[in-house]
This record gives structure tokens, C-alpha cells and sequence, in this order.
């Protein structure tokens, strides 16, 4: 389940929900675990278009940032340990290049590194409908070690507020990489 004493690193790709990767920065600096942000041009355009907070927000409540063109970060090489890599979302675009292993970005090449080094990567993948293409990146991604988790949300924790539903997905997450949390409530808890 990666390294529990390591960087967790975390990728905001183009794909809409930026919120998602917005409120794990959030909850990782809530619980301490230090945290290691890529963030694409499509990304940070979103942030604009979606929400009310801007990339350099969320940068701030990283640990460390870094520029997707900058492929000297150490998140681009193995010998940098992590526990582990979510991206958050994961646009089709960056699917594609994680399942056909196109590293020409720090994003993709990070969640490349991780995938080799045989640590947890969670792509939280934001499409929808899906045609047979992004069906089988997501086959051949999960063939090559990834963790392909939509948001999809779920209904019987009795979700209030859409913060509730994007609590319930970041909780599936954080449950990939061994990470306890009270994010929502769990099938049988009261």
C-alpha cells in the first residue's frame, strides 16, 4: 500500500471535477500526510471555469508543487519514494498517455514512475458517457497496476450536500492506500 511515512503525490488533470483534487489536498493536510501536487495547463483552467478557488490555492495547501513541465522534479524519478500517486481528476487525455506510458509531462511521467515502482496509483477517472477507446485505456491501464475509481457516488450513507458525495469518493481513495479517515459512513455503521 505504499510507504506510510512518504510523500503522497497528487495529480489535477484537465477533466472536470477539480473540486475532487482541491478537497484531497485538503484532507491530506488535515491528516498530516505530506503531499506532492502536479497540476496540468487544463487543470488550472478548470480551476478558473469550476470553482471559485484558483490552482496557486491549491498549491498552497501542498507540501511541495511543481510545474508539469518541469521533468527534474523528484517525483519523476523511482528513487523518490512515495506511498503512492491519485490523479484527480484524470481526464481521458491523461488516461491515454498513463496506459500507453507517453511521459512528455511531469503528471503523466510521475504516475508513469509509480506504476513501475509497483506503488498504489488511483485514476480518478471524469468522463462520461464511455465508448469502447476509453473502456479499454482503462483496462489496459488497470492491466499495468492502476486503480481505475470514478467518481461515482454512492447513496446510502445518506448524503446531504455534494460535499457528502465528494467525501464519500475521496474516502474510496484514501481506503486504496490504507489511509484511515471519517470521511463517510461505511455500509452497516449507524
Amino acid at each position: 500500500m505504499g510507504n506510510p511515512n512518504k510523500p503522497f503525490v497528487v495529480g489535477i488533470s484537465g477533466a472536470s471535477g477539480v473540486i475532487y483534487g482541491l478537497e484531497m489536498l485538503r484532507i491530506l493536510k488535515k491528516l498530516k500526510i505530506e503531499s506532492h501536487l502536479v497540476i496540468t495547463r487544463a487543470g488550472r483552467l478548470n480551476f478558473q471555469m469550476e470553482t471559485e478557488y484558483s490552482a496557486l490555492e491549491a498549491e498552497a495547501l501542498a507540501n511541495r508543487a511543481y510545474e508539469d513541465e518541469d521533468l527534474t522534479a523528484p517525483i519523476a524519478s523511482g528513487s523518490f519514494l512515495t506511498r503512492g500517486m491519485v490523479v484527480i481528476p484524470c481526464s481521458i487525455k491523461t488516461l491515454s498517455a498513463i496506459a500507453n506510458s507517453y511521459s512528455a509531462s511531469l503528471l503523466v511521467r510521475a504516475a508513469d514512475v509509480t506504476l513501475k515502482e509497483r506503488r498504489p496509483l488511483v485514476l480518478v477517472v471524469r468522463e462520461t458517457p464511455l465508448h469502447l477507446g476509453h473502456l479499454e485505456l482503462m483496462q489496459r491501464a488497470a492491466a499495468m497496476g492502476a486503480t481505475i475509481l470514478p467518481p461515482m457516488p454512492a447513496f446510502y450513507h445518506r448524503p446531504q450536500t455534494i460535499r457528502d458525495l465528494i467525501h464519500q469518493t475521496l474516502g474510496k481513495v484514501l481506503d486504496c492506500f490504507g489511509i484511515p479517515h471519517q470521511l463517510f459512513h461505511r455500509w452497516g455503521e449507524p
